[in-house]
């Protein structure tokens, strides 16, 4: 399969990914988190070239992640928000700086700390469930059919499936 065909899958990661899944726009998401709006400051922040930042940010307004909003008329100049859309993105961000504060600084540490802000104190990132909230890991998680694989295989289409165990408990 293509890149640019991941978008078909029937799988939440591969679909997700194929709206955020390169290296620029999972740093354009960030700078928005950080406060980032003007393409400017996307570009000095980024370094990235005009086109490419271009790309992204029409990708991203066009996903309905990111919106435009004018803010000089005269020049025709947009802020880049983020959308409801897009700020339910946060948690997939938490979750990479949860990691690489674990497994990718360097000697000095973590460059960034969070401060929950109504209880005023630092936390670390994490997913915990929320029914009982017990904090939740690869060890602690099944993964079983859902609706949408579920639907297609009762309407007889093919469902091309990497995992083959759970193939096989659909059979």
């Amino acid at each position: 399969m293509r890149w640019d065909e991941i978008d078909s899958q029937v799988c939440s990661v591969a679909r997700t990914l194929s709206l955020v899944g390169d290296r620029w726009t999972m740093l354009i998401l960030r700078d928005c988190f950080l406060g980032v709006t003007r393409f400017s400051d996307f570009q000095k922040s980024l370094g990235i070239t005009k086109h490419r930042l271009s790309d992204r940010l029409t990708k991203l307004v066009d996903s309905e992640i990111l919106r435009k909003q004018i803010y000089d008329t005269n020049y025709e100049r947009y802020e880049y928000k983020l959308t409801k859309k897009g700020v339910e993105l946060y948690p997939v961000l938490m979750s990479l700086v949860s990691w690489g504060d674990k497994w990718a600084v360097d000697k000095d540490g973590a460059p960034l700390e969070y401060i929950h802000q109504p209880c005023g104190n630092k936390i670390k990132p994490g997913a915990v469930c929320e029914h009982c909230d017990e904090p939740v890991s690869a060890f602690t998680i099944t993964p079983i059919l859902g609706p949408g694989i579920l639907k297609k295989v009762k309407r007889g289409e093919w469902v091309d499936f990497d995992n083959q165990d759970i193939y096989k408990s659909i059979q």
